[in-house]
């Protein structure tokens, strides 16, 4: 597998129908930091061959304009999963999505697949990642596992409205239905190093509840949140925004993290705490989501 490359903050991934060609040429204008391209829920049936074939097309041949790509494949258990990969893998998407993961052999059977694409069409091994997505009461019990099932695994992500169907409850305003399974999921995405995302609000007209739910997932742990509409792009954003207070002691932690390790030291204190590796990796990534909010002119670093 490949070298993993540092990771760009992505806190909002917009999911846009794969069968609409006017929304996706028009991603850098909608502000989210990644853009999933669906071609399950959003594509009808009698579309998928032709949505797959314009996915794939717009991949190749688009810019994105910096917006990390993740295309949304249909499930395994559907006759269109293999040739959504065949299709897909060869356009080069950052990842793609594979939904229902209800065990680690269900992302060994995607990695074998895409392997094999990916040695048919002379690319690097491990070049497209698998975002797994756990929807199902046994996907989140088997959280860990997926996540270590492949190297290719480079996040978990929460699917809220088919996991509480699965459960037999209601998708409820304050999400308490949901809270063990964003724990679990956010729990083994970090045990594996890998990202987490959480799953969609749904009710576009209540941006209240999008807020309170958007917090809630930043304050679990989640990387970040998906979307169903480019309106819910900012209250997302703002759930990730860093507290000045906060980043003003990321700047003291690397600081002092740079210096240390040119006198050779191993053990650092900031404020009269000690610093581990962890808070130290934690504070590089606070300054780079500083740098998305121009907090850092801000608050005069």
């Amino acid at each position: 597998m490949r070298e993993r490359k540092k990771r760009r903050p992505c806190r909002s991934m917009l999911y846009m129908p794969g069968n609409n060609p006017g929304m996706m040429q028009h991603v850098p204008a909608f502000g989210a930091d990644s853009v999933l391209l669906d071609l399950e829920d959003a594509v009808a049936e009698r579309e998928k061959d032709a949505a797959r074939r314009l996915v794939s097309h717009f991949v190749k041949e688009i810019d994105f304009g910096g917006v990390i790509v993740t295309v949304r494949v249909n499930g395994a258990d559907t006759p269109y999963f293999e040739d959504d990969l065949e299709e897909i893998i060869p356009a080069r998407p950052v990842a793609v999505r594979v939904p229902k993961c209800h065990s680690p052999e269900d992302v060994k059977h995607a990695d074998a697949i895409i392997s094999r694409i990916e040695k048919d069409h002379g690319m690097p091994l491990g070049e497209v990642r698998i975002h797994a997505m756990l929807e199902t009461a046994h996907g989140i019990e088997h959280a860990f596992d997926i996540a270590r099932a492949s190297e290719r695994v480079e996040a978990l992500t929460l699917g809220g409205q088919d996991l509480t169907a699965d459960m037999g409850v209601q998708k409820t305003r304050d999400g308490v239905e949901l809270f063990y399974a964003r724990g679990r999921v956010v729990m083994a995405a970090k045990a594996a190093g890998l990202m987490a995302f959480d799953t969609v609000w749904t009710d576009i007209e209540d941006t209240e509840g999008l807020k309170n739910e958007a917090k809630l997932a930043a304050q679990m742990g989640f990387t970040g949140k998906a979307a169903i509409h480019p309106m819910q792009i900012d209250a997302i954003h703002e759930a990730y925004r860093p507290d000045p207070r906060e980043l003003r002691r990321a700047f003291r932690i690397v600081d002092a993290a740079e210096q240390a390790e040119r006198e050779g030291k191993g053990v650092i204190s900031v404020d009269g705490r000690m610093v581990d590796g962890p808070i130290v990796v934690r504070a590089f990534s606070l300054i780079e989501l500083g740098h998305l909010y121009g907090i850092d002119e801000e608050v005069g670093l």
